[in-house]
């Protein structure tokens, strides 16, 4: 079980990431307003989505609270120390105060086998209320990983935030096993360098050398080789991958002419068989035109300003 939190600007981007990193068919996913879980049967490392704040692996489940404190002895920290906590997924319709909260802990932690301590832990355990359920099992808790590459040397006011490059990257490769990707118009490299924080294989290219400077710099910056930048023009690039991302140029002054976009869709699906496309206004019909299959898509808000995020294939 994943639970998760995001800005009410990213909800949809929460969704589409988590569905694909996951493997949750989009008709599954309805989420009634204020539920904060995901359960899947793939095991994935909490801190790849900037979203999931803690992931569960169930151990005992039951209807009640009773009945799971009556199992709870079953679990076994073993010659280490644990420590038990209640994790909020939004599915009780009157939540549990501080006070329930920690006397939930109490009741479970008195029944685990092992040495209890709250301040020094070798292993957690995480405790919620989910699906009609009380569950309980190891708890595994997410590191905000992006967050230190908000620091980066060079930043560019239109460059996809850290936390929506994340995302992208992960909705591009789900599984980074085997997987080559590239990021064609890498700009100032955020979605590489979210990538390979993660241990995906992407490759950046851009045909501005000062856009590819910063790339370089920032990439340096945290321990990566320069060389995941190198200048080219997608539209001459050469090569195959597995997967892309392509965040479709865009600046305050001016929009890309719809010859050069159709063309850089083209070239696209040369490059890759699947891909993630970033854009600031609707493409359905041009991702179509030139041959994409629409898997997902979701749009980002901030303020007045939208990009629309699409997952498409040549399958």
């Amino acid at each position: 079980m994943y639970v998760y939190a995001h800005h009410e600007d990213e909800s949809e981007l929460c969704g589409m990431e988590l569905r694909t990193l996951l493997n949750i068919p989009k008709a599954k996913w309805a989420k009634e307003e204020g539920i904060r879980y995901a359960v899947s049967t793939l095991e994935v490392p909490p801190s790849r989505s900037p979203f999931v704040k803690m992931r569960i692996r169930v151990e005992a489940a039951s209807d009640t609270l009773d009945g799971l404190v009556e199992q709870a002895p079953k679990l076994d920290a073993g010659s280490g120390t644990f420590k038990v906590v209640y994790v909020d997924t939004g599915e009780l319709s009157l939540a549990p105060d501080f006070e329930e909260k920690r006397s939930i802990e109490r009741r479970i932690g008195a029944v685990i086998r092992g040495r209890a301590s709250m301040r020094q832990s070798d292993r957690l355990f995480g405790v919620a209320y989910a699906n009609g359920r009380w569950v309980i099992g190891e708890a595994v808790e997410g590191e905000a990983v992006w967050l230190r590459h908000n620091d980066k040397p060079q930043k560019y006011s239109t460059a996809l935030s850290t936390r929506i490059a994340r995302a992208v990257a992960n909705i591009a490769v789900p599984d980074p096993t085997d997987v080559r990707a590239v990021d064609p118009c890498c700009g100032i490299g955020t979605v590489v360098l979210e990538a390979q924080s993660m241990g995906i294989q992407m490759q950046g290219y851009d045909r501005n050398p000062l856009a590819l400077r910063g790339a370089r710099i920032n990439l340096a910056h945290f321990g990566y080789p320069t060389t995941l930048a190198a200048k080219a023009d997608m539209l001459t690039l050469e090569g195959t991958y597995d997967a892309a991302v392509l965040d479709l140029p865009y600046n305050l002054c001016s929009k890309l002419p719809e010859e050069e976009e159709l063309a850089m869709l083209v070239s696209l699906g040369r490059l890759a068989p699947r891909a993630v496309v970033v854009a600031t206004s609707p493409l359905d019909a041009k991702l179509v035109q030139t041959g994409w299959k629409l898997i997902d898509d979701c749009q980002v808000r901030k303020s007045s300003f939208v990009r629309y995020l699409y997952l498409v294939s040549r399958d």
